[in-house]
């Protein structure tokens, strides 16, 4: 089984991976009504709930798989795709879409050349859309992350992304530039 997520899984994560499950193995007796926390953890350390992780929990529990994925489906925290380090969630409640946040997702789309539930290439952006968020005096209203903006039109969503890409790649640079004060 672990040989199987192994797979599924890049090479660098495998350690993590035998960790993840050592501690689900530790943490948890195997009840079925440790599945929901099971998920959750699984979830919380590899940001979506892979396949063969999906199996190993119905090892674990006794479950079915068809019992474990069943639950794992049902509930909408659940991702069974990976996702990027930002996600970005547009809403599309009435005071939104009165205010053009369909317009917004649109540029995103294009911009990021991804839809609702693809992750970029780059791994850095996902976008999914709610149904509200509850903050209709802001409408339009974009999160990413836990971060809420508002009152958006598309240049100012499209400067979001600029400026988390652009922290991303200074982060990258300044890891680039300590590595070769250090090694070079």
């Amino acid at each position: 089984m672990e040989q199987a997520i192994h797979q599924e899984l890049s090479y660098e994560g495998v350690e993590e991976i035998d960790r993840l499950f050592a501690d689900l193995r530790k943490e948890f007796k195997g009840r079925a009504d440790e599945l929901i926390p099971m998920l959750q953890k699984v979830q919380r350390r590899l940001g979506y709930l892979p396949e063969q992780a999906l199996l190993e929990i119905s090892h674990l529990t006794g479950l079915s798989a068809a019992k474990v994925y069943g639950t794992a489906t049902f509930y909408a925290q659940f991702r069974f795709q990976p996702v990027g380090k930002y996600i970005i969630k547009v809403c599309r409640g009435t005071a939104c879409h009165v205010k053009g946040s369909d317009r917004l997702l649109e540029t995103l789309e294009d911009y990021l050349q991804v839809v609702p539930g693809q992750m970029t290439s780059d791994g850095l952006f996902t976008i999914e859309t709610v149904a509200c968020f509850g903050s209709c005096a802001l409408a339009p209203v974009m999160v990413i992350n836990d971060s809420v903006y508002g009152s958006l039109n598309r240049s100012k969503a499209l400067k979001l992304i600029d400026e988390v890409r652009d922290r991303e790649e200074g982060n990258a640079r300044s890891l680039d530039s300590l590595e070769n004060k250090f090694l070079g």
